[in-house]
């Protein structure tokens, strides 16, 4: 490993709070009306899941970028991950929306899909999440 950290998750769970080993993340958390929640000002875990695949996806799309010779400007890739039944259990699914202004569509879409082959979340979720690409 290149680089271990931790969370711990405290009190009730998705209404409960949590904090990096380091402090630098700290929150309280909220249950969305989506979900039967109260809303409320706090994230969920679904966000935070959003947030850091989003993050490390673009960093494999610039990665893959900076390989391909291709030079990125102003791109932006956006996690939408959902929460949804399964029979008894919940699933999520994610859809990587990515826009590449200046780039070939041809060009974008191979970009994100070798991307969508070295992203470590990628690959921790492959073949247990769906995950659809879309190149915007």
């Amino acid at each position: 490993m290149l680089y271990t950290t931790s969370a711990t998750s405290s009190g009730a769970g998705r209404q409960g709070h949590v904090r990096t080993d380091d402090g630098v993340l700290e929150h309280d958390l909220s249950i969305p009306k989506g979900m039967g929640g109260a809303g409320g000002p706090g994230t969920n875990p679904e966000q935070l899941f959003a947030a850091g695949y989003a993050a490390c996806f673009h960093s494999a799309l610039q990665l893959i970028a900076r390989r391909e010779k291709v030079r990125l400007h102003d791109s932006t890739v956006t996690a939408e991950v959902g929460l949804g039944r399964d029979g008894e259990s919940m699933r999520l699914g994610v859809t990587l929306v990515v826009e590449l202004p200046e780039v070939e569509h041809e060009v974008a879409t191979k970009l994100v899909a070798a991307a969508h082959q070295v992203c470590p979340y990628s690959n921790a979720t492959r073949g247990n999440i769906d995950v659809e690409l879309k190149v915007a």
